[in-house]
Formats: structure tokens, C-alpha cells, sequence
């Protein structure tokens, strides 16, 4: 019956042959291009925990009386979705490993997006005729970084709201109309009973289908492009060396995916993370210190510490400081990483097609440049922690933040400055032992060409 159901289906659709094509697509061989699947084995690890989470939270603004098994907090007043959050990570079978899961997956997807845009950087993989996938990979990051702050948002303990406040302050500050976005988004005045109800909705329907849309059209646009390879022997523009897709790779990505698995469940199991109970509810009037949100948005609230408190004041309006930090700075650099592919191109005055890469010795500025903007995202990373270290290492938070100022211009040029005399030392170097193991031939036909040297 099974086979008769497949000829049917070859007969109308023929799959016969999209199947025999795909499992035999080369894929290459290089450890580096299976950072990206890293981030969908992750991604599936969000979906089934968070389709767990959502059937036990009540994501409720009104007000209870906790009557849990957490002794500490029991009779304290708290809202519906901080209670079932506590629920869940006491009273629920297995409800804290899941969430500890959860948490530790998202950590992982954001990290892994990160890393395998930084291998597409400095091998120069955005290039002609990925340009569109680079920028489905940047909206991917912006709306991966979106979905972990409305997932850390809605326990509704004193830490989340905290980092809420700061976000209602930031969409209030934008010129003219930042009042009315946060009664719109927020749904009234700060506190509104309706922020978590909406807050669900957004990270549990709206941006996961995002997130799935822009991984579908991702994946489809690479199986139509065919995969990037570093050059090599039997290597070309026209050609791809490496396993098919069945059954070498396939092997090889479902033992990734089982280790992405494993190391989520490793560290949940091991590893505590965010903590909720010991913050406590929410309350307006309260505040805690040392307090830092996730690590990926760790350079926003670095950006936000030592920004200087620049308000600009027009005739009966004023554009506060935050603005600067909190919409300038993430806007810009969404808008850097969307243009840069096409600035390289115009400035390298190429705009052919590639499909070999790029070594990063290879392009010392690119590489430099990208080092350096990993040096400014390093030090507003540390920036965001200052309070941390002010109280660790008994050292003032005034001076740590005028430190910070300085290092975010001292740091990044630095880094530009080794970066680029290193890997151009390294290209030279290279270019000398090569030219050393070869030497020129002239041809009959009274050409040159060359020959390794034996």
C-alpha cells in the first residue's frame, strides 16, 4: 500500500526526482558551515518547551496570594503570571527543567546566530549573490534578540519589570510621538493590566512565526544558491566538493542535533539560570542592584549606562537622553549590517558573483573592521555590568563609567590597528611560501605556467 501511495504521488508531483536530486546535494565537508544548523536544532528545542511552558502559564495581571510549596514567599501578594511561573518551577513535574531548558536554548540560538553571521563576515560569504540572505540573517538576529526580551519579560518578577521599565522609558523617548507608541503598545498608562496578555501573544504566536518564515526563506534561498566552499583543489565557482546530502551529512547534522539537545539538558540540569523566585513580584516603588538582563541585550543596557545625559530641547518638546542609546544606536547598526555587503561591493569595485570564499588573512581591512565592531559590542557588554563589578571589586561606578567612555573609542581602534598588521603579516607570509614552492615553467606552445617545486 506504501508503495502504491508513492507512485501516486510521483505520478502527480514528481517527487521521484526532487528526492533523488536532494540526497545527493553536495554539502561541504568544513566544520564552520555547520554553525547554522546549530541554530535551528536550538530553535526546535524553543518551540517544544515553550508549547510546554504555555500550557501552565496565565500570562494575568490581577493580583494573588501565593500559596505555593516556596516557603519565602508564601502570603505575599504577586500577579497571576509570576504565581504560575512559580508554579511551574515547583509544583510541575519536571516544570523547572523544562524552563531551565528553555532559557539555556535561547541563550544558545542567539549566540549560535551571532557566530555563524561572524563566519559569514570574515569569509565574506554575504557577497554577490547573497546579499538578500545576509539581510534575512540580520532581520533574523534583531527579531531573535526581540522574542528573548519578551520571553524574560513575562514572569513579571522584580528583575523582568525592572528591564520593562527601562524599555517603557526608551519607547517613551521617542521624539513627538513616544507617549502615544507606549499607551499603544502597552496598552495604558505604565503599569497596564494588559502588558502580559500582549507580551504573550507577541512571543508566543506573532514572533515565532516570524522566526520560522524568515528560517524557511533563508534555507530556501541557500538550497538555490548552493553552499559557499573555501578554495581549494577541484574547487570552483561552478562547482561544489564535498558529501551528499544522504547519507554522510545527514549522519553528521542529526549527531549535531542530538548534541545541541544533550548540551541544553546538560546545562539545565546543571547550570541554574534566572533564578525568579529569589527576586520576588514586582513592585513599582522597588529596585535591585547588582541587576543585568541576558547577555544579548547586555550591550543595550551598556549603551543606556555610559551614555552622557544629552537632551535636546526644542520649543515645548525635548528629545531625552535615552533616545540616543536606545533607538539610534540599535537602528544604526541594523542599518550598517543591512548596507555593508553593498558598501564592500562598491568599494572593492566588485560586483561579480562569488561562490568560493574569502580566508580573513586574506582581506586584512574587512577583517580588522569586523574585529573592531566586535571590540565596541565587547565594551558596552562590560559597560552593561558595571554595577556588578563597582561592587565585587570595591571600585567606584563613576569611574568604571568614564573608564568605558574612553575604551569605547580607545578599544575598537586598537583592535583595528592589531588585527590589520596581523593579518596582513599573515597574508605575506603566505604569499612568500607559496611563491617558494613553486616556480615558472615555459610551455611548447611558449607560454608560462607553474609547478611545485619538488
Amino acid at each position: 500500500m506504501i508503495h502504491r501511495l508513492l507512485l501516486w504521488a510521483d505520478d502527480r508531483f514528481g517527487t521521484a526526482t526532487f528526492v533523488h536530486h536532494a540526497l545527493k546535494k553536495a554539502f561541504p565537508d568544513h566544520w564552520s558551515f555547520m554553525l547554522g544548523e546549530i541554530n535551528i536544532y536550538a530553535f526546535i528545542v524553543l518551540l517544544a518547551t515553550g508549547t510546554f511552558l504555555a500550557l501552565w502559564f496565565v500570562p494575568g495581571h490581577a493580583n494573588v496570594v501565593y500559596e505555593g510549596p516556596y516557603q519565602l514567599l508564601r502570603g505575599v501578594k504577586m500577579s497571576e503570571a509570576y504565581d504560575s511561573v512559580l508554579h511551574i518551577c515547583f509544583a510541575v513535574n519536571a516544570g523547572l527543567l523544562i524552563r531551565q531548558i528553555h532559557h539555556w536554548a535561547a541563550n544558545i540560538f542567539v549566540a549560535g546566530i551571532v557566530i555563524h553571521m561572524g563566519r559569514i563576515f570574515f569569509t565574506g560569504a554575504f557577497r554577490n549573490p547573497r546579499e538578500l540572505n545576509w539581510i534575512i540573517g540580520s532581520l533574523l538576529l534583531f527579531a531573535a534578540l526581540f522574542e528573548g526580551f519578551t520571553g524574560y519579560s513575562l514572569p513579571d518578577d522584580l528583575l523582568s519589570g525592572m528591564g520593562l521599565v527601562i524599555a517603557m522609558s526608551i519607547l517613551q523617548s521617542m521624539p513627538f510621538v513616544g507617549s502615544w507608541a507606549m499607551f499603544f503598545l502597552a496598552g495604558g498608562a505604565w503599569p497596564s493590566e494588559i502588558l502580559t496578555q500582549r507580551l504573550f501573544i507577541t512571543h508566543v504566536f506573532v514572533v515565532p512565526l516570524l522566526l520560522i518564515a524568515g528560517i524557511t526563506v533563508h534555507l530556501m534561498i541557500l538550497w538555490r544558491q548552493k553552499h559557499t566552499q573555501f578554495p581549494g583543489a577541484r574547487r570552483t565557482e561552478e562547482n561544489v566538493v564535498g558529501s551528499p546530502l544522504f547519507p554522510q551529512y545527514t549522519a553528521r547534522s542529526l549527531a549535531l542535533q542530538f548534541g545541541v539537545i544533550a548540551m541544553c539538558c546538560a546545562l539545565a540540569a546543571f547550570v541554574q539560570i534566572n533564578p525568579v523566585w529569589i527576586w520576588g513580584p514586582y513592585e513599582a516603588d522597588k529596585a535591585i542592584s547588582p541587576a543585568q538582563p541576558d547577555w544579548y541585550i547586555g550591550w543595550l543596557e551598556g549603551a543606556l549606562r555610559i551614555s552622557p545625559p544629552w537632551a535636546v530641547h526644542f520649543p515645548g518638546h525635548m528629545i531625552p537622553s535615552p533616545f540616543w542609546p536606545g533607538f539610534v544606536l540599535p537602528i544604526g547598526i541594523m542599518l550598517f549590517l543591512f548596507a555593508y555587503p553593498f558598501v564592500e561591493a562598491r568599494i572593492r569595485r566588485d560586483y561579480s558573483p562569488h561562490h568560493l570564499l574569502e580566508r580573513p588573512r586574506d582581506v586584512p581591512v574587512r577583517t580588522a573592521f569586523g574585529v573592531s565592531f566586535f571590540a565596541f559590542m565587547l565594551v558596552l557588554f562590560l559597560a552593561g555590568s558595571d554595577d556588578v563589578q563597582a561592587r565585587y571589586l570595591h571600585l567606584s561606578l563613576r569611574d568604571l563609567v568614564w573608564t568605558y567612555r574612553f575604551l569605547i573609542f580607545l578599544g575598537p581602534a586598537v583592535a583595528f590597528w592589531v588585527t590589520y598588521r596581523l593579518a596582513d603579516e599573515l597574508r605575506r607570509s603566505a604569499g612568500v611560501k607559496r611563491a617558494e614552492r613553486l616556480r615558472i615553467k615555459r610551455t611548447p606552445e611558449g607560454g608560462y605556467d607553474e609547478e611545485p617545486v619538488a
